[in-house]
């Protein structure tokens, strides 16, 4: 079996983690938003941007990549739970990619993060 990286800040998948969540939470400053749907994109891109540093810092944890899927999965519904999917469809439609991003960029990073979890525990 190939030898996965468990070097910090070297996964593509939590670069794109914290690139998404950095600019999910700056995305009202250029999209209409209502204050549901601003706080929401802030509030849940800086958490994901969190989470994306997280995983950079430390590879092998295996949490973060599962709050990673939560919080893209968070981000994805967020349109529908709160209601803008019609009155601000581009926001919605921003909220469905990134969140969608996030979700695959951790389900992609899982069997990396628990390659990094077994070596280190093997210390």
């Amino acid at each position: 079996m190939a030898t996965m990286t468990t070097r910090s800040w070297s996964r593509p998948q939590d670069w794109v983690e914290l690139a998404a969540g950095v600019v999910a939470a700056l995305s009202p400053i250029w999209l209409t938003t209502s204050t549901a749907a601003m706080w929401t994109m802030i509030v849940l891109g800086a958490l994901i941007a969190i989470d994306g540093l997280w995983s950079l810092v430390q590879p092998g944890a295996l949490a973060s990549e599962g709050i990673q899927i939560v919080l893209g999965a968070l981000l994805f519904i967020s349109p529908w739970v709160l209601g803008f999917t019609t009155d601000l469809y581009t926001t919605s439609w921003w909220a469905w990619v990134l969140g969608g991003v996030t979700v695959i960029a951790g389900v992609l990073a899982l069997p990396m993060a628990s390659s990094a979890h077994r070596a280190a525990g093997q210390h």
